[in-house]
Order: C-alpha cells, then structure tokens, then sequence
C-alpha cells in the first residue's frame, strides 16, 4: 500500500473503527473479559508501550509524560521498551507484548512501514493497539483502534509559512529526521507544499543533535549559499548552531533557523536569538493517552484520532516563557 498523503488521508481509513471498538476489546485475548485486567473491575490494566527511542529532548520529554500517567496509582501495570530508534527492537518487544498476553499495545513507530506481519500478529492475538505520535503505512485491515498525536504536515507548512511571510528569498537547506518516519515525510511535505522552490539541500541529522552537527558542517561546505536551515526538531537544530559557530558564522543571523519543537533548550536558542521561529509538538500527552486506553479497554467509543493541540514561537518568547515551560 502506498503512503497516504497526508495525516487527514492516512486516518481517513479508521472512520468507523469507534463502532467497531468494542468488539475488538471484548474479543481480545488480554481484554476486558481475561481474568486479572480491565478497568471496570478495578484491576490494573496492562499495557506495553514500545518507545521508540530517547534521540531527543521531545522525545524524553514523551516518554516522562507517558510514564507520570501509567502508574499503578493511576490503575496500569506498564511494561516500558526502550527500542533504541531500532525498528528490530520494535518488532521484538511488541511480539513480547503478545505473548504476555497484555490489555493494550501502544507503540511510537520508528518508521511507517515494515509492519504488516506484525501488526497482523497481533490482530489475531485481539490485542488492542493504541498509536502514538508517529503513524504506520500498512496492508493490514484496521491495524489499530486509535492514534494519539501532532499534525506533523501541518508542523511543516507552518515552518513553511513563516519562511514565505519573514524569508521569502532565503535559500534553505532542510535538516530532514529519520528518513521514512512519519514526522521527517509529513514535515517535509507540509514545508515544502509552501516553500519548496527554496530548498537547494537536504539531509538527515536523524533526529540528534550530534548527527544535526555533522549534517550542517557538511552543508556549509556544499551549499556555501543557504542562509536559512529548517530543522525537523530542536535537537538537530542546535547541533546546527555548534556547526555554524564553528565556521565563524552567526546562528540566526548570517544563517537563520527554523525548528519544530519547542523544548526548553530549543526556546532557549530562540530567547538567545539563535534560532528564529519554533513551531511546537507538544510531547505532554500522557494524560490523554491514558484515558484513551481505559475507554479501550472498556469498549467504550474513542476517537479515530486525536490531535494533540501545538502553539509556535518568534523572538518575541521571553525568558520567563521558557522558564515556565515543563519540559
């Protein structure tokens, strides 16, 4: 199956998965109806969660929020993978979630696709799965019950759209994340659906800032002329900056730079004029994906989709703004 084109596509297919919601939970193995879960009976609810890695400062900040809220004061027995942005490793522990028969399976992709045999194990388990941030592109039929997270190609454009108000003549080189994620494809899209007659370069920093560095140092001796970066998250942004002063050049100012994010060493650069506009994606969700996996549980209707609502940021930010900020 080819990628959709974009979150609002990709998600078109799940219409209706609410109706069917409570079939699927009470059909599963480690559902409401096995002996030790459920939320109803006021048993912890058992969830593996496979993160998908700790690349970033979002991510960390993610996966913080997950594990406040599926505490057993808050009724969950969690089983917490760490997948080392390895999608093996991914595979690995959500066949372990099968096997230990858990309530829910909620995952954040490393990738969009290579899924299909798994996920197609784990619908005939009847376990529940619950995505979470990133999205899969696969040939199995309703692969999961619901999605939690940002509009990533909505991030992008409006990157883009800032470039186009603000640098309408910049030559901009795009410091992509991990090649085939859902955050690199749709930000990448979004921004250049706007801008993209200004991009003159591409390549992946992979979501770090060590590999963000390494990605610019070699941009500049390619793309002498780029005089603004967009960055897919904070992290490869401020290892832009470590390169760019480096190379005896002013970060925000002889080369401009446009993150998504909004962590506090991300608006941090923007308070220090190093960075020029940061759009946010909004890692502090845990409360809301735990109130969708007890309605998962509990075969109650859930929303195909859930957007996870993002702000952006100019030099305007202050520095009690990130002084605030809880992450």
């Amino acid at each position: 199956m080819s990628r959709p084109a974009s979150l609002r596509t990709r998600l078109a297919a799940l219409v209706g998965v609410g109706a069917v919601l409570a079939l699927g939970a009470c059909s599963s193995s480690g559902g409401a109806d096995a002996g030790s879960d459920g939320g109803s009976g006021g048993d912890l609810i058992r969830v593996g969660f496979s993160q998908l890695g700790a690349e970033s400062g979002w991510r960390t900040a993610n996966t913080e929020s997950v594990k406040a809220s599926l505490t057993e004061e808050n009724g969950f027995d969690l089983n917490f993978v760490d997948a080392q942005q390895k999608q093996e490793n991914q595979i690995k522990a959500l066949r372990d979630f099968v096997a230990q028969d858990v309530d829910v399976i909620a995952f954040s992709p490393v990738i969009e696709t290579g899924w299909d045999e798994v996920l197609q194990e784990i619908k005939d388990s009847g376990i529940p799965v619950v995505l979470v941030d990133r999205t899969v592109d696969t040939s199995v039929e309703d692969p999961f019950v619901t999605w939690i997270g940002a509009d990533f190609e909505q991030e992008g454009r409006t990157a883009g759209e800032w470039v186009a108000e603000n640098a309408p003549d910049a030559k901009v080189f795009e410091l992509q994340g991990t090649l085939g994620s859902g955050a690199q494809v749709d930000r990448e899209k979004g921004f250049n659906d706007v801008v993209g007659d200004q991009v003159i370069g591409r390549a992946s920093g992979n979501f770090t800032r060590a590999e963000g560095r390494t990605a610019v140092e070699a941009a500049l001796q390619a793309y002498p002329e780029m005089n603004l970066i967009f960055t897919h998250n904070d992290d490869m942004g401020l290892g832009a900056i470590e390169a760019i002063e480096a190379a005896g050049k002013v970060p925000g100012e002889d080369i401009q730079i446009v993150s998504v994010d909004g962590v506090r060493d991300g608006l941090q650069a923007l308070v220090d004029k190093k960075f020029n506009f940061v759009v946010e994606c909004n890692p502090v969700f845990g409360d809301q994906l735990a109130e969708l996996i007890r309605k998962v549980v509990d075969g109650e209707d859930v929303p195909e989709t859930t957007v996870v609502e993002d702000k952006s940021f100019d030099q305007t930010i202050t520095q009690a703004d990130v002084d605030a900020r809880p992450y």
